[in-house]
């Protein structure tokens, strides 16, 4: 994910802040420029405010208007991108839905978000889509009719399958069967920068996933500095092409397509992230950067193909595995910020707290509590009280400090996090971020285990850079390094194939533990 530098002031945009107008003015001073780039298909901005335009006008034909919630069962795609700024542009609220979900859960989300109509291609990845809302909705299959009454999802009255279905449930988009263009802008000039624009779904301590709220105001603001980012991290000053390896339906990804609409930013995008397929796009694009989670580009590097490629335009390949490391004073990464914060904390008011809620000197741990125009507005069927406190904080769990001097907030991890060794904490990322400067060590992973006599102890999982791995002195140097009960006093030698990743793309810390109990992975 992006790395911001810490929080920014806040500016007052030149437009209306709302998804509609911002698209209107990339259109204006950039509508040549290439906005998504996939293997099959180019889209710029102007032909993406064409598409969205006749897609958005079908969509009020068919009585779609302010608030309704619109599920969007898509890839990564131009698809994806066209619906959503034809949803967005008529005030709707856009609920991304994950192409990871198993039937349950689908069913599930379609409930929680009371969707009202769900938008998908035929098929997702290499799956049926039929067939998939089939088994999520048992009741489905008996439906005669396109105007839906299902108990499991009682507010869903229509499935739009974008391709050919034999399914009298579904109906395709006939565009011709759209609002007078004029009627669009008169709807367009009543959205307003304080409209729901989008509900993300993000898993938490709760058994069902949470609808993170976000307005067209706070989505606008929080993404403004993005293209900012995306230049700092590939070292270009106009034009850049970055491989968005973030899916569209978590927050990484809609900061990417929004953050593209400030500037004149092309996203590479894939269906799938497959690292071969993700190369080919990158070398063949010319494509400068990825963004994504640092297990992704450890997958790019990994490619048996990676060596003889041409990625010359992308030098950050080449360089440290997670851009959250770069530059930090003490081992600790940057903060990636939160869904909760729309990926940013640029108009986010921070404090850093302890147990009691007192503020923390500069340089010392506590957890991080946000609140402020940039902040969501709250989550899906929770009452206000239910997320924010009574002065109008969030309360993050996350735990993090501050340098004097530096406006950047540095990750220590969260409190379950902590591995604790004879009743001394001791922080996963520290310890990773000595070990992988060792060039021996490609890919290291800190775990805590249990232990009979200290409670836990801290155990590193990795992947040697080359040939044999001598451990003895890889364990004398971080001696050197970090206190000794930070030293890992287990080790076990894997590849990075064995190291499990959650279907985010982040790191699966908790099955990875589970794989060394059993005597994996080895």
């Amino acid at each position: 994910m992006i790395i911001y530098s810490g929080r920014m002031s806040p500016t007052t945009p030149e437009i209306r802040p709302t998804i509609g107008a911002l698209l209107a003015r990339s259109v204006r001073e950039f509508g040549d420029r290439h906005y998504l780039i996939s293997p099959e298909e180019r889209l710029d901005y102007a032909e993406a405010d064409r598409r969205s335009a006749r897609l958005a006008r079908w969509l009020l034909h068919r009585g779609i208007g302010k608030g309704a919630r619109v599920g969007l069962y898509f890839p990564n795609s131009v698809e994806w991108a066209v619906w959503w700024l034809a949803v967005s542009r008529i005030g709707a609220v856009a609920v991304p839905l994950s192409t990871l979900y198993a039937p349950a859960e689908l069913a599930k989300v379609l409930r929680l978000a009371d969707v009202a109509l769900l938008i998908a291609p035929t098929r997702v990845l290499a799956t049926d889509t039929a067939g998939t809302l089939e088994t999520a909705l048992p009741d489905l299959a008996a439906q005669q009719s396109p105007t839906l009454q299902l108990p499991a999802a009682p507010y869903l009255r229509g499935i739009v399958l974008t391709g050919d279905s034999d399914r009298p449930w579904a109906t395709s988009p006939d565009v011709t069967d759209g609002v007078p263009a004029e009627l669009l802008a008169a709807v367009e000039a009543e959205v307003s920068p304080a409209d729901p624009a989008i509900m993300i779904h993000t898993s938490g301590s709760t058994a069902d996933p949470k609808g993170v709220l976000h307005t067209h105001g706070t989505l606008v603001r929080q993404t403004a500095t993005w293209p900012a980012a995306i230049r700092h991290i590939t070292g270009a000053e106009t034009g850049s092409r970055i491989l968005c390896a973030m899916p569209f339906f978590w927050i990484g990804g809609v900061l990417a397509a929004m953050g593209a609409l400030h500037e004149a930013v092309t996203l590479l995008v894939l269906p799938r992230l497959e690292a071969g397929a993700a190369l080919d796009l990158l070398e063949r694009e010319r494509g400068q950067g990825v963004v994504g989670w640092p297990a992704f580009t450890q997958r790019l590097r990994a490619h048996p193909s990676f060596p003889g490629r041409d990625l010359s335009s992308a030098p950050t390949l080449s360089g440290p595995l997670d851009l959250a490391m770069i530059g930090v004073p003490d081992g600790f990464p940057v903060h990636r910020s939160l869904t909760e914060s729309g990926g940013s904390f640029a108009h986010t008011e921070v404090r850093i707290v302890d147990a009691d809620d007192r503020p923390v000197p500069e340089g010392t741990v506590g957890e991080l509590h946000i609140r402020g125009v940039g902040v969501m507005a709250g989550y899906n069927k929770r009452e206000r009280q239910e997320v924010f406190d009574a002065d109008g904080w969030y309360r993050t769990g996350d735990r993090v400090y501050r340098n004097p001097g530096d406006p950047r907030l540095f990750y220590v991890g969260r409190t379950g996090d902590l591995i604790k060794v004879a009743g001394a904490n001791v922080s996963p990322l520290e310890v990773e971020s000595v070990l992988e400067t060792f060039d021996e060590i490609a890919q290291c992973v800190i775990v805590g285990l249990e232990h009979p006599a200290r409670g836990e102890e801290v155990c590193a999982v990795v992947v040697p850079a080359t040939g044999e791995l001598d451990l003895e002195a890889v364990a004398a140097r971080a001696r050197d390094q970090l206190s000794g009960y930070k030293v890992p006093s287990r080790w076990i030698v894997t590849t990075a194939e064995r190291i499990p990743t959650l279907p985010s793309g982040k790191l699966d810390r908790r099955g990875l533990r589970g794989l060394v109990v059993d005597g994996s992975p080895k």
